[in-house]
């Protein structure tokens, strides 16, 4: 067995050991959201494909499943009119001092209205868009200069200084913090950025959103069907035999879930989410037929599927 391989299995079967994982995951952090204007672009990609004459976030509610390392792609949605904001983790990987820095830099972003990074950037970042101009359309002069008053800046400052307490616009939601999930009010908006394939429970996490998301709510996720590096091919997690996945994982709290795009399909359908953008990224599949896991039920478009953007509503 390659040496990539035995050091694979040797971690994961060390975070048995309790408090490992989570001592080293608050350390390091998930290697996500660290740059302002990667926060920058992911918010701007998932309003993109908004139908602005439909849909409007002035003063509403959104949600983020797995923030990462920062709140930041929340703040950008605070500050462009949203009214309170969720972040659902697993571990809370997002401190204040690193969230107000970047929150100065989002603003300056905003302000200058800064074209969306596009793939020189961030060359993994999906979905891709025609053109990544300034949203105008979404984000008039006007409507900047009211939702970027000196008053909201100053709240949504305090909001991540102050997450969770009642006048903030902030509520960060973590497991291991004990804290209840307790939503009092529907969600106008929940978005996800290569979170869903770390999802063990996905038949709990789509009930949440449709019990959460409001009647002409919006749902938003990118997610990346890909092996994330414990296999040499894009596809080649699909090939690891049971045990061989159980020894890799160990006792984190995610990893990746190996389920492909039928998956989150056939979810849609049975929670009765009617899907209006649905942009899939192919690759070309590196397994043959006898080197599949055959726990794993793929189709033919899974096999090739590595990616998929994703918006829906109630049907």
């Amino acid at each position: 067995m390659k040496i990539r391989n035995l050091l694979q299995l040797l971690f994961g079967i060390l975070t048995f050991i309790p408090g490992i994982y989570y001592l080293r995951a608050n350390k390091l952090g998930s290697g996500g959201s660290f740059s302002s204007r990667y926060c920058y672009s992911v918010w701007m990609r998932h309003i993109y494909f908004l139908d602005n004459k439909k849909i409007n976030l002035h003063n509403k509610t959104i949600a983020e499943l797995g923030p990462g390392d920062s709140i930041g792609v929340g703040i950008m949605g605070l500050l462009l009119g949203a009214k309170h904001y969720y972040a659902f983790d697993t571990v809370e990987f997002a401190n204040v001092e690193r969230n107000l820095k970047i929150f100065d830099n989002l603003v300056l972003l905003i302000k200058s209205k800064t074209s969306i990074p596009d793939e020189d950037e961030f060359p993994r970042m999906q979905p891709r868009l025609e053109q990544y101009d300034f949203p105008n359309n979404f984000y008039s002069d006007k409507f900047l200069e009211q939702v970027l008053s000196n008053e909201r800046i100053n709240k949504i400052r305090y909001s991540i200084k102050n997450q969770n307490k009642h006048d903030s616009m902030i509520t960060y939601i973590t497991p291991n913090k004990k804290r209840k999930i307790n939503i009092n009010k529907k969600i106008d908006f929940i978005f996800s950025q290569a979170t869903l394939e770390h999802v063990d429970d996905l038949i709990s996490i789509y009930r949440d959103f449709k019990d959460w998301l409001s009647p002409d709510g919006v749902m938003s996720h990118s997610i990346d069907f890909k092996s994330h590096g414990y296999a040499k091919s894009w596809d080649g997690h699909w090939s690891f035999s049971n045990f061989r996945w159980f020894l890799i994982r160990g006792r984190r709290p995610y990893l990746i879930n190996r389920q492909p795009l039928s998956v989150h399909l056939n979810l849609h359908e049975r929670f009765n989410f009617l899907i209006n953008i649905k942009k899939l990224i192919n690759m070309q599949p590196t397994l043959n037929k006898t080197q599949y896991n055959s726990h794993i039920i793929l189709s033919d478009i899974d096999k090739k599927t590595s990616g998929v953007f994703i918006q829906s509503q109630h049907n």
